[in-house]
């Protein structure tokens, strides 16, 4: 019989849970690691989808958006002192990103569209909880991409209603996204194929 390995320092939580500066100073902890409500949320493998799908809307952001802003992917966004999730892909003010390009995270007043790509494992946090915290930290867009037919994305697209401090439904897009806001996009959506 052998010894039980000793449990990693991040699997007990300190009393009141983990906070947005803990996640840059824990050793050993796994990559894309995420904070919600004071607990870390670790990561599952991924689909072939999730990652298709997040790569074509970054790809189709990325061609349109213009010289203020930015197209990340896999960053976390600090949304307050319990709350650090890691959205698919995040669109920032240019001036957020630094020329190092060391940041391990964004502020939430950073952030002008944020996407989560919904994966089994996540469908509770990415349609409900996430969409909740992202609007009360005041971050103006927000889209959910489901997987439709076959491989073919779903996004759905939520626009924060200042009154109200929610989201707000503005439109469900299968075959093309064309929106105005928050700057001119135009993605083809059925070019996931192509990937």
């Amino acid at each position: 019989m052998t010894a039980a390995e000793p449990l990693p320092a991040w699997a007990v939580p300190p009393p009141g849970g983990f906070t947005a500066e803990d996640l840059d100073r824990i050793p050993d902890l796994p990559p894309h690691t995420e904070l919600i409500d004071g607990s870390l949320v670790l990561p599952n493998p991924q689909t072939y989808f999730h990652s298709l799908a997040g790569c074509l809307v970054q790809t189709g952001l990325h061609d349109t958006a213009p010289d203020s802003l930015r197209v990340v992917r896999n960053m976390t966004v600090t949304l307050g002192p319990r709350n650090r999730p890691e959205p698919d892909v995040m669109v920032l003010r240019a001036e957020a990103v630094t020329d190092e390009a060391e940041e391990t995270g964004y502020r939430a007043e950073d952030a002008v569209l944020v996407i989560e790509v919904v994966s089994p494992d996540s469908e509770e946090r990415d349609r409900k909880r996430k969409p909740q915290l992202y609007a009360e930290a005041g971050i103006p867009h927000f889209w959910r991409v489901e997987k439709g037919e076959g491989r073919h994305p779903v996004v759905h697209v939520y626009e924060l209603d200042t009154t109200t401090g929610a989201y707000v439904p503005t439109g469900i897009h299968r075959d093309r996204l064309k929106l105005p806001v928050p700057f001119d996009i135009d993605i083809v959506l059925t070019t996931i194929d192509r990937l």
